[in-house]
């Protein structure tokens, strides 16, 4: 199963009241989103950067039964540290071979959101000035000469 299909169908299952759908009302779900257009598409395409090896079952984040699918506590915590991850540019998180415990998966999210602000991109930083003219066209600072 894709990994984008995955995260989509955690994102859906998280944002159910219990946290649980029937199949048919998920694959609806699932259907708009991924045909809404480039931007999920592409959130989804950066989640699964870090998180190429993902099994949401085999992971235990989405349990199945006859009633339908419902997110665990763990999947809840691991698509939330996933987010905070790709928000600040993180580097991938554990490989989903070995499924968190509860303790495990709520440390990935505490330590995703305890991570330093992303850097700042150049319109964001001080600028930095430059010898500044004399209103009588003098410069400042002697080492660089004026230019008329």
């Amino acid at each position: 199963m894709e990994v984008s299909f995955q995260l989509t169908v955690l994102k859906v299952l998280a944002g159910q009241s219990a946290g649980r759908a029937p199949v048919a009302e998920i694959r609806h779900a699932v259907a708009i989103l991924m045909n809404s257009g480039r931007d999920w598409t592409d959130r989804m395409k950066r989640l699964a950067e870090h998180a190429p090896d993902l099994n949401i079952f085999s992971a235990k984040f989405v349990l199945r039964d006859d009633a339908g699918w419902e997110i665990t506590e763990e999947g809840r915590l691991f698509l939330a540290a996933l987010e905070t991850a790709v928000a600040v540019r993180r580097s991938p998180l554990r490989s989903v071979d070995d499924p968190p415990t509860s303790e495990l998966a709520g440390q990935l999210a505490r330590d995703a959101a305890t991570l330093s602000d992303p850097p700042r991109n150049r319109r964001q930083r001080p600028r930095r000035r430059r010898g500044k003219a004399d209103p009588i066209g003098e410069q400042r600072d002697t080492a660089q000469p004026v230019r008329r």
